[in-house]
C-alpha cells in the first residue's frame, strides 16, 4: 500500500503526459499499482504510526526557549520542561538540543529574491485578528492571504477557524476570485497541509492531496523557521495587519468580509506595488487563466446530525430545527461561513442562517406551524377525541403526553383498552393519580390500575366483518337516565 504523496506523484506525472508504463518506471512501482490509483485514487490506506517519544509534546517549548536564548543549557532547558510535567531523562533533551544547536546559531544569511512566472505559483498563510463579539461569545478571527506571486493580486478570506473544510473553502473561494489556479502552491507547516516532515522529507495533509488533485495543483512546503520562502505572504499579511484592520469596527463575520472585499479592489489590488511598480490588477492581466475543473468540490463543513424530538439538529452549540416530519431521521448537515443546510436524501429540506453566538435556537416560523398543524390533526383523531370527552384530566394527560414528544395517538389506543379492563371509573382515578406524580406513558397507567384495581370480566362483543365497524367507540349509556325515564313514565300512569 502505498502513501498519498505517492498516489499524488502519480497523477502529477500522468497531467505531465507520462504514460503509465513511463510512470512505473520513473516510480519504480508496478504498472499494475500505477493503473489501480490512476482509476481509483482513493483507495483507503493504512498508514502505520510515527513512533511517539515523551518530547514530542514539549518540541515547540524548547523551540521556542532555543529561539529566545540559543545558549540555553540542557539542565536549564529539562527544568523548565519538568514544571510542564515532563517525565522522561535528560538524555533525550541533550539529544534534541544537539539537533537543533547548529540551526539555532546559524547567523543570518543573505537570500536571493526570486520571481515566478506568470500564473506559476500562489503563496497561502493563516493571521490572527483579535475577537469577534457575539452577544456573550467570543469568536477567535482569522484570516487566510492568497497571493498571485506574480502579479501580487491578493485575496483575504476572514473566518472563525482553520480547520480542514475551511482551508479548502477559503482556497475554492479564492480560485473562483483569481478565475484561475496556479501550477503550485507554496504554504507553511500548517497541519492542514504537511503533517510530517524530517528533513527535505515531506508528508502532506492527505485531505489536502486531495483536494488540490482536480486543480492539478503540486504544493510546496516551506521550511521550518524560514519565512524568507514565502516572503511574499508574509509582507501581505503585515499589509493587512498595518493597512486594513486599524480604525475599524465590525458587527459579525460577514461585516468583516464585505469590508475586506471593498478594501481589496478599492485599494489592495489597485495600488502601486513598491517591488513591482505597478498595480496588482494591471499586473494580473499578464496571467494566462488555467480554467478550472467542471464540478468543483463541495468544500463545506459536512457532519451527520439527528434531529431530535424538539424538531432540532444540534451544531456547533447551536439548535437548528428541521421540517417536523424529520424527527428521529439522520439528515446531512453542510455548513458554509454564512448558511447551514440540511439534506435528506441528497434532497435540501432546509436552510439557516448560521449563528455564530452559541447556545441558541434558530427557528423557522414554518416549522413551528407545521408542528402546530400536525398538533391540531392529531387531536380529531377518533381515539383521542374519544379519550379527551372522559373528564379534562384526560385531555391534561394527553397534552402532556404530545409535550413530551411520546406517540399521542399509539398511546391513546393502549389507553382505551386499560380503560375497556378497568372499568371508567378506576381508569379516570389512575390519570389523575399519573398527572400527581408527572408519570406520563400507558406503562405508568397500567401499573397504577394493576396496584390498585382488578381488571372487570370482559364479554367480547359481537365482530363484525367489517372492521371499521368493530372500531367504533360510543359513550357509555348512564343507567340513572334509564331509570328516571321508567319512574316518570310510572308516575304519568298514575
Amino acid at each position: 500500500m502505498i502513501d498519498r504523496k505517492t498516489v499524488f506523484e502519480i497523477h502529477r506525472l500522468k497531467n505531465a503526459g507520462y504514460s503509465a508504463r513511463q510512470i512505473a518506471r520513473e516510480m519504480r512501482l508496478g504498472r499494475d499499482t500505477v493503473k489501480k490509483y490512476l482509476e481509483n485514487p482513493e483507495v483507503t490506506l493504512t498508514i502505520r504510526k510515527p513512533k511517539v517519544s515523551k518530547l514530542d509534546t514539549y518540541c515547540d517549548l524548547i523551540d521556542s526557549l532555543l529561539s529566545e536564548y540559543p545558549l540555553i543549557k540542557a539542565p536549564v532547558v529539562f527544568q523548565r520542561l519538568q514544571e510542564k510535567g515532563f517525565d522522561g531523562q535528560i538524555t533525550i533533551v541533550r539529544d534534541y538540543l544537539q539537533k537543533r544547536r547548529d540551526k539555532a546559531l546559524k547567523n543570518r544569511q543573505a537570500f536571493i529574491r526570486f520571481e515566478s512566472a506568470p500564473g506559476k505559483q500562489m503563496q497561502i498563510d493563516w493571521g490572527h485578528f483579535d475577537t469577534l463579539t457575539y452577544g456573550a461569545t467570543k469568536r477567535k478571527l482569522y484570516a487566510l492571504a492568497v497571493i498571485e506571486s506574480y502579479s501580487r493580486m491578493l485575496y483575504v478570506q476572514f473566518t472563525h477557524s482553520q480547520r480542514q473544510e475551511v482551508l479548502h473553502q477559503g482556497l475554492l473561494n479564492a480560485f473562483r476570485f483569481f478565475g484561475t489556479s496556479p501550477e503550485e502552491i507554496v504554504v507553511d507547516n500548517m497541519l492542514t497541509a504537511v503533517t510530517e516532515r524530517c528533513g527535505r522529507v515531506i508528508r502532506f495533509n492527505d485531505a489536502f492531496l486531495d483536494f488540490l488533485r482536480p486543480f492539478k495543483i503540486v504544493p510546496v512546503a516551506c521550511n521550518i523557521r524560514s519565512p524568507q520562502e514565502k516572503g511574499k505572504i508574509e509582507r501581505s499579511i503585515q499589509y493587512i495587519r498595518q493597512n486594513f484592520w486599524p480604525a475599524r469596527t465590525f458587527t459579525d463575520l460577514m461585516d468583516v468580509q464585505n469590508q475586506v472585499d471593498q478594501w481589496r479592489d478599492t485599494v489592495a489590488n489597485v495600488r502601486i506595488h513598491q517591488t513591482t511598480g505597478e498595480k496588482p490588477q494591471d499586473r494580473f492581466a499578464g496571467v494566462i487563466p488555467r480554467p478550472l475543473p467542471e464540478g468543483l468540490p463541495d468544500c463545506r463543513e459536512t457532519e451527520t446530525v439527528l434531529v431530535h424530538k424538539d424538531f432540532a439538529v444540534i451544531f456547533d452549540n447551536n439548535q437548528y430545527t428541521a421540517p417536523p416530519w424529520t424527527v428521529g431521521k439522520h439528515l446531512i448537515l453542510k455548513a458554509d461561513f454564512n448558511t447551514i443546510t440540511l439534506y435528506h436524501l441528497q434532497k435540501q429540506v432546509t436552510a439557516h442562517f448560521r449563528s455564530w453566538e452559541r447556545k441558541q435556537r434558530i427557528e423557522l416560523p414554518s416549522h413551528r406551524e407545521q408542528v402546530k398543524k400536525l398538533q391540531n390533526k392529531l387531536w380529531q383523531e377518533r381515539d383521542i377525541a374519544f379519550l379527551s370527552s372522559l373528564c379534562p384530566e384526560a385531555v391534561d394527560y394527553l397534552s402532556a403526553l404530545a409535550a413530551a414528544r411520546q406517540p399521542v395517538k399509539k398511546t391513546a389506543a393502549v389507553l382505551l383498552i386499560l380503560k375497556d379492563e378497568y372499568g371508567e371509573a378506576a381508569f379516570i382515578c389512575a390519570i389523575r393519580k399519573a398527572i400527581a406524580h408527572k408519570a406520563y406513558g400507558a406503562e405508568y397507567i397500567r401499573n397504577i390500575l394493576h396496584q390498585e384495581s382488578t381488571p372487570k370480566k370482559q364479554h367480547p362483543p359481537v365482530k363484525l366483518k367489517n372492521e371499521v365497524l368493530n372500531k367504533i367507540r360510543l359513550a357509555e349509556p348512564s343507567l340513572a337516565e334509564y331509570d328516571a325515564y321508567i319512574l316518570k313514565r310510572r308516575h304519568d300512569h298514575e
